[in-house]
C-alpha cells in the first residue's frame, strides 16, 4: 500500500458526506474537523459565517492544512496564502463551476496546484431557473401580480415558449442542460460557442461563434448567458448587442454579472426595449440597495443562489470521490481548470 493521501475538508460539509470521502479508498486519510470550519448559513453554504476560534483551534487548523495533499475547497481563512500555508498541497477540488475570478484575485492561478471545478453539478438547477425566468415573462407574471394587487380582473393574451427562438451563449455543462430542457418544451435553441470549435449539443439546432452573435440577435426572443467570465467574455453583451435584440426580448443571466454591461441593460429595461431580465448574477454582489434593478417589476433578482439546491453536497461529494479515485490511479481528473482559457 502506498503512502496515505491526506484529504482536507476546508469548507462546511455534512458528516455523512465526509464519511463517504473517508471510505472512498483505504489510502485516504481524512482531515475533517467541522468545529474549525465556518458555520453554514443555509443548506450547502460553502462560505459560511466565521467562527470565533481561539489560539489552540487556529493552531490546529494551521497544522491540518500544512499536511494536506488534497483539499475539498479552498482554505476558508487565507486562500491567497495557500501555497505558503499548505506546502504539500497538490490539488484543490472547488465547489463552484466558476473559479477563474477567485484564482486571479488571490494569485493562485500562478501556483503549481491543480484545480478542478464543480462543472456539471449545477447544470440542472440553473436550467430550471432559466426556464422559470422565460415562463415568468412569457406568461406575463408581472402583469398578473399588478392586477392581483389591484383586485382587477382583466382578460388578456400571453405568449408561449413552444416555437420561440433563443440564443444561448455558453455550451459547457450548464449550457448543455439549458439546451436540453428548453428543446424539450419546443424552444429553438441557437448555441454560441468559441470560434473555430465544433459542438454537438443535444437540443441545439444551430451554431454561431460568440464573436458573431450580432448576426442572430435580431431573430431571437431571448438571450441566455451561461458562459464563464474571462477576458474575452467580459462585457460580451454591451449597448450595441442589446440594441440589436428584438423589442421586448428577455435576458437570462446565469453566467457572471460582468458578461453583460449592466448599465446598458438597466437603460434598455427602463426604456422598455428589453421586455425583462431574469438575473442570478450582478456586477457587484450583494446587489447594492441603490441599484435601479430592485425597483423594476420586469426584473427577477436572485442572490447568486439559483444553482444551490438541497442535494448539492451529495453531488459535489460524488464528483470529489470520483476524482480522488482518478488521482490515486494516475488517471486524468474531471473538470481540470484551464489556466489559458480561464475556466
Amino acid at each position: 500500500m502506498t503512502a496515505p493521501l491526506n484529504v482536507l475538508i476546508a469548507s462546511p460539509l455534512e458528516a455523512v458526506h465526509a464519511d463517504r470521502i473517508a471510505s472512498a479508498d483505504p489510502r485516504v486519510n481524512l482531515l475533517y474537523e467541522p468545529d474549525l470550519l465556518p458555520v453554514p448559513r443555509y443548506p450547502c453554504d460553502h462560505t459560511g459565517a466565521a467562527r470565533e476560534l481561539g489560539a489552540v483551534a487556529l493552531a490546529e487548523w494551521s497544522r491540518l492544512r500544512a499536511v494536506a495533499d488534497v483539499s475539498f475547497d479552498f482554505d476558508w481563512q487565507a486562500p491567497a496564502e495557500i501555497p505558503a500555508n499548505s506546502p504539500r498541497l497538490r490539488w484543490i477540488q472547488g465547489t463552484s463551476a466558476g473559479i477563474g475570478g477567485m484564482l486571479d484575485r488571490t494569485g493562485l492561478v500562478k501556483s503549481s496546484i491543480v484545480f478542478t471545478t464543480a462543472a456539471g453539478v449545477h447544470g440542472v438547477p440553473l436550467a430550471e431557473f432559466t426556464l422559470l425566468g422565460l415562463l415568468y415573462f412569457a406568461k406575463d407574471m408581472p402583469g398578473l401580480a399588478r392586477n392581483k394587487a389591484e383586485r382587477r380582473w382583466e382578460l388578456h393574451a400571453t405568449t408561449q415558449l413552444r416555437g420561440s427562438r433563443m440564443l444561448l451563449i455558453g455550451l459547457g455543462g450548464v449550457g448543455r442542460e439549458i439546451a436540453r430542457l428548453l428543446s424539450a418544451v419546443g424552444v429553438q435553441v441557437v448555441g454560441a460557442g468559441l470560434p473555430g470549435k465544433t459542438y454537438d449539443v443535444q437540443g441545439v439546432s444551430e451554431y454561431v461563434a460568440d464573436t458573431q452573435i450580432g448576426d442572430v440577435l435580431g431573430s431571437v426572443d431571448a438571450l441566455i448567458l451561461a458562459c464563464p467570465l474571462t477576458a474575452r467574455t467580459r462585457h460580451l453583451v454591451g449597448e450595441r448587442e442589446l440594441a440589436l435584440l428584438r423589442n421586448g426580448a428577455v435576458i437570462v443571466n446565469v453566467a457572471r454579472g460582468a458578461v453583460i454591461d449592466e448599465g446598458a441593460m438597466i437603460d434598455a429595461l427602463a426604456s422598455g426595449r428589453l421586455g425583462g431580465a431574469c438575473l442570478d448574477v450582478f456586477d457587484t454582489e450583494p446587489l447594492p440597495a441603490a441599484s435601479p434593478l430592485w425597483a423594476m417589476d420586469n426584473v427577477i433578482i436572485s442572490p447568486h443562489s439559483a444553482s444551490t439546491v438541497a442535494d448539492e453536497n451529495r453531488l459535489l461529494t460524488d464528483l470529489f470521490i470520483d476524482n480522488i479515485r482518478r488521482w490515486l490511479a494516475g488517471e486524468p481528473l474531471r473538470n481540470v481548470f484551464d489556466r489559458d482559457a480561464g475556466y
